[in-house]
């Protein structure tokens, strides 16, 4: 089987076209929960806590060095902001993906719980007679006969 011929058979598995049906989803989904929580929770938070700007919050290590009002060397500093700020993004995409997992899940378990399909009496006594029947052919075999 030639290299191409095999990638062919790999790339149109269902897996394969559904996992980058799943990144592309997911690359959507990063969006507009970024969006959320810049947009909708962040504002009110930082109302909350005297509206610091998160994405802000920084030490500085060392200051930048500036001469004839231009900047020789940036400023080295630790963006701790930037890290809580990602932080809650990760918390509330985790928490987004957990309620749609456990809606998921719970439509799975109504469906398991929906009662069986009444069991035709006359399916159940030809699988039976099936069973017979080919037990006994088994045990009359000439390869089960003792000699």
């Amino acid at each position: 089987m030639g290299l191409i011929s095999e990638f062919k058979k790999f790339a149109v598995k269902g897996n394969v076209i559904d996992l980058a049906v799943g990144v592309v989803i997911g690359a959507a989904f990063s969006g507009v929960t970024n969006s959320l929580v810049k947009d909708v929770i962040m504002p009110p938070l930082g109302l909350l806590v005297s509206n610091v700007d998160f994405t802000k919050l920084k030490i500085v290590l060392k200051e930048a060095v500036v001469a004839n009002g231009e900047v020789i060397t940036e400023p080295v500093v630790i963006s701790y902001g930037s890290f809580i700020q990602a932080l809650f993004n990760f918390l509330v995409i985790a928490f987004a993906i957990f309620l749609l997992v456990r809606t998921i899940n719970r439509l799975r378990e109504k469906e398991a719980a929906k009662p069986a399909p009444p069991v035709n009496k006359q399916e159940v006594l030809l699988a039976e007679i099936r069973d017979i029947l080919k037990n006994s052919d088994d045990a009359a075999s000439p390869a089960n006969k003792v000699v």
